[in-house]
C-alpha cells in the first residue's frame, strides 16, 4: 500500500510539473526571458533530480529484492574476480581483515583501535604529479621568463587584429570607416537614391533640401562632410538627444556606403526648397 501512495505521489508530481513548465513556455514570449527566470530552473532541477532519484531507488530496490531471492533460494553469489581484486588492492594498499593486525598501531580509544594505513597510491601518485608541475612551472615562468597570462592575452589579441585586418583586406562589400571610399557607378548610386527615397526623404525631402533634417546639398555640415564623414554619421547616427538615428541596425554597410555616395553627389544641386545652412563648411582635404 504505501508503494502504490508513493507512486501516485510521484506521478501527479511529475505531470503537474511538466505543465507548470509548458504552462511559463507559453506565457513568455521571449524565450531568454524564461531562461533568466530562477523559479523555471529550479523547477527543471527538481523535475530532473526527482525522475533520476526515483530511478536510482528503483536500481536499488530491485537490486536488493534479487540479493533477498538469492539468499532465500540459496544461491550463493559469485566472488570478486582475482584480477580485479588484485588490482584494487595494489592501488589502495588495503590489509585484509585478517593482517590488519600487523598495522594497529598503540592507540586505544574506549576500544576503538586506530590502524596505520597507507595513502592509496593513486593519491601518491597524483601529489607526485603535482610537484613534478610545479616545478616545470617554476623553471618555465619565473627562470626562463615565459609568457605570462597578460603577455599571451595581447599576442592573441594582437593576432586576431592581424586576422580581421587580413580579412578585411579581402572579402568583397566589406565596409567601414576606415576603408570606405567615394562611389561613383550608376549602379551604386541609383542604389543609394533607393535606400535614400525609402529611409532618409522624409527628414531631408527626396532633392536633400532639407526638412526636419539638414540641407545635404550646400557645403556646410554638422558632423563634418565627405565620406567618411557621412558614412559614419549614418552608421553610427548624429548628435546624442537630437540628429538622426543609428542605421548600422538597419541597413547593411554595403547600403550605407551607396547611401552616402548618393548624399555626396546632391553637392551643388538646386533643391525646390532649400534649407539654410547648418554647421560649419566643411572642404576636402
Amino acid at each position: 500500500m504505501k508503494r502504490y501512495i508513493q507512486s501516485t505521489i510521484y506521478v501527479i508530481f511529475v505531470i503537474v510539473t511538466f505543465l507548470a513548465l509548458a504552462k511559463s513556455f507559453m506565457v513568455y514570449k521571449n524565450p531568454f526571458d524564461l531562461y533568466e527566470n530562477p523559479l523555471v530552473w529550479l523547477a527543471l532541477i527538481g523535475f530532473v533530480m526527482v525522475i533520476v532519484l526515483k530511478e536510482i531507488v528503483n536500481v536499488m530496490a530491485i537490486n536488493k529484492a534479487k540479493e533477498l531471492q538469492n539468499e532465500k533460494d540459496g544461491v550463493v553469489p559469485e566472488e570478486t574476480p582475482a584480477w580485479y581484486a588484485g588490482i584494487l588492492k595494489s592501488w589502495t594498499k588495503a590489509k585484509d581483515i585478517e593482517e590488519e593486525h600487523e598495522i594497529v598501531l598503540d592507540h586505544n580509544y574506549d576500544g576503538i583501535k586506530e590502524l596505520d594505513n597507507s595513502l592509496p597510491p593513486w593519491w601518491v601518485y597524483m601529489f607526485y604529479a603535482t610537484i613534478i608541475f610545479g616545478v616545470v612551472y617554476l623553471i618555465r615562468f619565473h627562470i626562463l621568463d615565459g609568457d605570462s597570462q597578460a603577455v599571451e592575452y595581447d599576442k592573441a589579441v594582437a593576432e586576431a587584429r592581424a586576422e580581421v585586418e587580413k580579412y578585411k583586406a579581402t572579402a568583397p562589400n566589406l565596409f567601414d570607416v576606415e576603408n570606405v571610399t567615394l562611389l561613383t557607378s550608376e549602379a551604386d548610386l541609383k542604389r543609394g537614391k533607393a535606400v535614400f527615397n525609402l529611409n532618409c526623404a522624409s527628414c531631408h525631402l527626396a532633392d536633400g533640401g532639407g526638412q526636419i533634417g539638414p540641407n545635404l546639398t550646400d557645403e556646410y555640415w554638422i558632423l563634418g562632410g565627405g565620406i567618411k564623414n557621412v558614412f559614419n554619421t549614418v552608421y553610427n547616427g548624429g548628435r546624442d538627444g537630437k540628429g538622426m538615428i543609428a542605421w548600422n541596425k538597419t541597413l547593411k554597410p554595403e547600403d550605407i556606403a551607396k547611401v552616402a555616395s548618393y548624399v555626396i553627389s546632391l553637392q551643388g544641386t538646386t533643391p525646390a526648397v532649400a534649407k539654410a545652412p547648418q554647421g560649419e563648411k566643411y572642404t576636402e582635404e
